[in-house]
C-alpha cells in the first residue's frame, strides 16, 4: 500500500503550478514563478515563489532574478524548475525526501522526446522514483468528468497560459489533437501592444493579465466596462495614468480567440464523421485559466455552431485530472486509456 503522500499529481503550467496529493486533493496552486538570489561562484538559492514572487517580477534588485522556467508548456530552465519542484514536494510531504515517490505530470501533447524526457530527468532529480507523463488534454478531459473510455466523441479545449490543447477523444485514446502556442500570456502580449502603440504606455506581464481579467472580452458585454492603468510613459519616462475600455481590449484579444477556433475548426474538419455527429449533442468542453476570458464560451459556439460549455472549475481540470490518473495507478486499473498517448505502466 502507498503512503498518501508518495503518489502526486502535477500540473505543470507556463502561468500556474498545481499539485495534487493522492487521497488528499489539490494541495497547492500557485503562479509558475520563483525569485532566486545570484551568488557569484556558487549555485544559485531559490528566495520566493509562487504568488510572492510574481509579485515582484521587474521590481527586483541586481541581485535577485525573478523567473518564469516554464515557457509554452516546456521547461526552458532546467536549474529553476527542479528548485520549484523540489520545494513543492518537500511542502506537500513535510519530509525533507520520500522513498517510492511517485509523480504524474501534465505535459502538452505535441511535446517532443526531448522535451518529455528533461521533464522526467527535472522529475526524478527533484526526488521522484517513478515519473509518469499524461497529456494535458486527456488530463483536463479526465477532470472535466468527459466519458473519455466511451466509444463516443469527447471534445476538450484547453486553454492555459502558454498553450491550447485541442482534441477529440474517444475509446480511451486522442483520435485528433493539437497543442498550439496561443493561449493566456499571447493574449497578455496583445494587451501590452495595444498600451503601447495607443497610449505610449509601458506596462508589465501582471498588469497586463489583469487588465485581461478584469474587463477583457471576446464577445460583447450588456455594460461595457473600463478601469484604469498605471505603467511608464514610454516617451518620457514618467509615470501615467490612462483610462482603458473592454472594447478596446476586445479589439485586441480577438486575434488570438480567433486562432484558437481556426485550429478548433481544423480538429473537426480532421473528426471521422461519426464522432462529428456525436459532437451536435455532447458539445465542446472549455478547461483553463486562459478560457476565464469573458465571452470564450459564446464566441466559439457562435463560430463553430456547437455547443460550448465550462468545465467545472476550468483552471483546475489538469491538476483534478493527474489526480484520477493516480487512482488509477493505485488500483491498477485494466481499463487503459490509450498508451499511445499516455505515459505509464501497462502490466
Amino acid at each position: 500500500m502507498f503512503r498518501i503522500a508518495s503518489k502526486i499529481g502535477i500540473d505543470l503550467g507556463t502561468s500556474s503550478v498545481i499539485v495534487f496529493v493522492h487521497k488528499k486533493g489539490i494541495q497547492v496552486q500557485e503562479p509558475s514563478v520563483i525569485v532566486v538570489c545570484e551568488s557569484k561562484g556558487k549555485n544559485n538559492t531559490m528566495c520566493f515563489i509562487g504568488a510572492q514572487a510574481k509579485a515582484m517580477v521587474g521590481k527586483t534588485p541586481d541581485r535577485l532574478m525573478a523567473l518564469r522556467p516554464i515557457r509554452k508548456g516546456v521547461i526552458i530552465d532546467m536549474e529553476a524548475t527542479l528548485m520549484m519542484i523540489s520545494y513543492l514536494i518537500r511542502q506537500v510531504t513535510r519530509r525533507p525526501k520520500i522513498k517510492g515517490l511517485t509523480l504524474v505530470v501534465g505535459i502538452p501533447f505535441n511535446c517532443t522526446e526531448v522535451e518529455r524526457n528533461a521533464v522526467k530527468e527535472t522529475c526524478k532529480m527533484a526526488g521522484a522514483s517513478e515519473v509518469y507523463l499524461l497529456d494535458e488534454p486527456v488530463a483536463a478531459a479526465i477532470g472535466a468528468g468527459l466519458p473519455i473510455l466511451e466509444s463516443t466523441a469527447s471534445f476538450i479545449v484547453d486553454i492555459g497560459g502558454g498553450t491550447t490543447e485541442i482534441a477529440v477523444m474517444s475509446a480511451g485514446g486522442v483520435v485528433v489533437g493539437k497543442s498550439v502556442p496561443i493561449a493566456g500570456d499571447v493574449m497578455d502580449e496583445a494587451v501590452m501592444r495595444l498600451l503601447k502603440v495607443g497610449y505610449n504606455l509601458v506596462i508589465g506581464d501582471n498588469m497586463a493579465e489583469i487588465i485581461k481579467l478584469t474587463i477583457g472580452s471576446v464577445s460583447p458585454l450588456i455594460e461595457e466596462l473600463s478601469m484604469e492603468v498605471r505603467g511608464r510613459d514610454s516617451y518620457t519616462g514618467l509615470p501615467k495614468t490612462v483610462s482603458v475600455s473592454s472594447e478596446e481590449i476586445r479589439t485586441v484579444l480577438m486575434a488570438p480567440a480567433m486562432s484558437i477556433v481556426d485550429v478548433i475548426r481544423k480538429i473537426l474538419n480532421e473528426t471521422p464523421p461519426e464522432l462529428c455527429a456525436d459532437l451536435i449533442s455532447k458539445g465542446v468542453f472549455l478547461a483553463g485559466g486562459g478560457s476565464l476570458v469573458r465571452g470564450f464560451d459564446q464566441f466559439i459556439s457562435e463560430k463553430i455552431d456547437l455547443p460550448v460549455f465550462y468545465a467545472e472549475d476550468p483552471a483546475t481540470c489538469v491538476a483534478r485530472g493527474v489526480g484520477e490518473y493516480l487512482n488509477v495507478l493505485q488500483r491498477k486499473d485494466k481499463r487503459k486509456i490509450n498508451h499511445q498517448q499516455l505515459d505509464y505502466p501497462l502490466g
